[in-house]
């Protein structure tokens, strides 16, 4: 019997602390990582001309040199030309390293403070060395995560104390400034790198939120179109099986081979309503209702043009071409279609007035819908756009065109193009018009 250890809260939590400062200061704590410029699509950074505009995006890495320019004046000015190595120059060339090797710059940085114990003999933080690490410090828990930043700040509090401790220094007046100074920089870069992956990670979700409904939206319209043409397929299959059924009895004695034939296409057809049953089993919603009269065509266009003048959107209709009869696809498509075309007229332009054309073509169906500018208060629609995207499948799902963009009067177009085979009876009267 083998029996498991698992470790303590307290040792994991130590563990999972000791990986993070290993993580973020210790592996690869001199790798070249040098500063990306800046963005300059911000608020402010718009507002600038277009040559300063582009200049605007080396602005961190120029604050960083007029850092490290400082640091060596404020050294060379307290030390003059006998400690400028130490005092000066080595606190600037940390801050200038932050911009290629940041975390490289703290380690040496960290190394300067007995150093410039020594040296300065003022405590382990002379006036250069101190700005330098402040500098430093900010820079590289700018540039990397919030738990560095409490990783830097402990570690520069402890070995900093240690230093005074082991040269006998008496007070810690110079560490303790520099536990409070560096404590409410690294405070307030962390609140601003806390606050800019918040905006990331909303952002973020904000475009899968709206990829996602984008797609479920297209799938909801797809199925809806799937739930229409249900009817249309099923009346087709229906009148395969019951002409099947019949042709036997038109033809006197007619071959066995003949009827066998007949029998087999009434079989397939059957089979055929039973799975296109089941299909609409299957995208039929929770509370959908099976219509009660058949699908509409654009026959019964006179009646949604007449509702839709009644709720505030005169149309006028204008036909041109041979009207003949179309596939009941096509005629239940372009109706749908004609029919959110002036649905988004009445949500998107009140007051507006709307024209409908129907050209009927030799190789097809021309549909054209546009609509005025609105003339009372437009309100926000939550679901703007989802009707273009029903109207888009339907022309898809019929090889044809479609085009949805405003005028220049300020007003909503929609046009449409549906590709019609042409019968052979309907030819010459296609012809002839």
């Amino acid at each position: 019997m083998t029996e498991t250890k698992t470790r303590s809260p307290e040792l994991r939590v130590a563990a999972g602390a000791i990986g993070g400062l290993r993580q973020d200061l210790i592996h690869d704590a001199f790798a070249y990582r040098p500063l990306p410029p800046m963005r300059t699509d911000g608020v402010l950074t718009r507002m600038l001309p277009e040559r300063l505009r582009a200049r605007a995006e080396w602005t961190p890495h120029a604050v960083v040199l007029a850092a490290a320019l400082f640091a060596f004046l404020v050294g060379f000015g307290s030390t003059g030309n006998a400690g400028v190595l130490v005092s000066g120059l080595l606190p600037a060339l940390c801050v200038g390293m932050t911009l290629i090797r940041p975390v490289g710059a703290f380690w040496m940085s960290m190394g300067l403070i007995p150093v410039s114990m020594v040296v300065g003999g003022d405590g382990p933080w002379g006036p250069s060395a101190f700005f330098a690490h402040v500098v430093v410090l900010i820079v590289v828990a700018a540039r990397t995560r919030p738990r560095a930043a409490v990783w830097m700040w402990g570690l520069t509090v402890v070995f900093g104390t240690l230093v005074e401790k082991a040269a006998g220094w008496e007070f810690a007046g110079s560490t303790a400034a520099m536990a409070v100074v560096s404590a409410f920089a690294l405070l307030l870069v962390s609140l601003v790198q806390i606050r800019r992956e918040a905006e990331r990670e909303v952002t973020v979700q904000r475009t899968v939120t709206a990829v996602e409904r984008d797609r479920r939206t297209l799938l909801e319209e797809r199925t809806t179109i799937a739930r229409e043409l249900h009817d249309v397929v099923a009346h087709h299959m229906s009148v395969v099986a019951i002409q099947a059924e019949a042709a036997p009895y038109r033809v006197e004695n007619p071959p066995p081979e003949l009827e066998q034939a007949f029998v087999t296409i009434r079989e397939n057809a059957v089979a055929a309503l039973t799975e296109l049953r089941r299909v609409l089993g299957v995208v039929r919603a929770e509370d959908y209702e099976a219509p009660d009269a058949p699908q509409p065509t654009l026959a019964e266009l006179d009646g949604l043009l007449a509702n839709v003048g009644e709720a505030g959107l005169p149309t006028e209709k204008t036909v041109t071409g041979a009207v003949r009869p179309l596939p009941q696809g096509v005629e239940l498509s372009a109706y749908r279609i004609i029919q959110e075309a002036l649905s988004n007229s009445l949500r998107h332009a009140p007051g507006a007035t709307a024209k409908v054309e129907i050209g009927y073509v030799l190789g097809g169906l021309g549909l054209r819908v546009v609509n005025g500018p609105p003339t009372g208060p437009v309100k926000p629609s939550p679901g703007a756009g989802h009707g273009i995207t029903g109207m888009r499948e339907r022309v898809a799902m019929l090889n044809g065109e479609m085009t949805a963009e405003t005028t220049a009067e300020g007003g909503y177009e929609v046009t449409a193009f549906i590709p019609v085979q042409a019968a052979p009876a309907d030819a010459p009267a296609a012809e002839q018009s």
